[in-house]
């Protein structure tokens, strides 16, 4: 008998960090064709941009990686609950009958990505920049006002 739990039938030693599969819960659960039909594969290199987001004195500062696209094929937008979306798509390169395909790895489809900005986000300062297929948002934020404290003098 294994102390090691056998999770669906896959081989692992836990000695051995390179052996160990990563176990996803959602790997064989079913979403609904409506549900799925709006989102990229799970193929797709764009299921999901990399984003670093940074907060400096100043702002907060989104980069995305999302190369090959050009900014035309990319937006940005902020929803009223103060939710910042990119996305974008990249399309299928035509084919031409007469080519020779050797390998397709380059990948094709949509990317959707939502952050909830911070209350102290200027939402009406926002300015996105991209170069180099890197996407740079910067949101400005308010200045945090200290609370005014007034000492009151009891009386008695």
């Amino acid at each position: 008998m294994s102390l090691i739990p056998n999770l669906g039938g896959r081989r692992s030693n836990i000695f051995d960090p390179f052996s160990l599969d990563i176990w996803d819960p959602f790997k064989d659960f079913q979403f609904p064709s409506s549900v799925t039909g709006s989102f990229p594969s799970e193929n797709s290199a764009f299921v999901s941009a990399r984003v670093d987001w940074k907060e400096t004195q100043e702002a907060h500062v989104l980069k995305a990686d999302i190369p090959g696209l050009k900014k035309e094929e990319v937006k940005v937008e902020i929803e009223d609950d103060r939710v910042l979306q990119i996305s974008g798509e990249r399309n299928v390169e035509r084919e031409d009958k007469n080519d020779t395909w050797h390998r397709v790895e380059r990948s094709s489809g949509i990317f959707l990505r939502r952050f909830r900005l911070p209350e102290n986000a200027k939402l009406d300062q926002v300015k996105a920049a991209m170069e180099n297929g890197v996407l740079t948002i910067t949101v400005p934020k308010e200045e945090v006002k200290e609370p005014h404290v007034k000492a009151i003098q009891i009386s008695g």
